[in-house]
């Protein structure tokens, strides 16, 4: 049963990654602090997808799951939502490709509001 929690635990992290990269600009916009681990975060992930490489969490996860073997029980939250959102089915590596692009332009976006923001209340000069 520990395994099954860590290897939920583990999908749960990965998902909460993906969430910060997609929207951790937001928490820039609040605090630029933040900048010093979103960017790295975005700039990790735009690498993976772009060159397919595999984020360290999924074998991990892959190596808890195999530790559960085939008689622990299926289904559950993290099974039914958090897992198909990760891995999605379908995931070729020209998808992995389009979801790096949209990751880095979605932030650029982000980023560039941020900027522009800040700079018409004298905040950058």
């Amino acid at each position: 049963m520990a395994w099954r929690w860590l290897a939920d635990a583990t999908v749960v992290l990965h998902a909460l990654f993906i969430a910060f990269v997609v929207l951790g600009g937001f928490a820039v916009a609040r605090d630029m602090r933040w900048a010093w681990l979103h960017v790295p975060a975005v700039a990790w992930v735009v690498w993976l997808e772009l060159t397919g490489a595999i984020c360290p969490l999924t074998p991990i996860e892959n190596a808890l799951r195999a530790r559960v073997g085939a008689g622990g029980y299926a289904g559950g939250f993290v099974d039914h939502y958090l897992t198909p959102l990760i891995y999605p089915g379908g995931l070729t590596p020209a998808v992995q490709v389009l979801l790096g692009a949209g990751a880095f332009v979605l932030n650029a976006i982000i980023y560039s509001w941020i900027w522009r923001r800040r700079r018409s209340k004298g905040e950058l000069r």
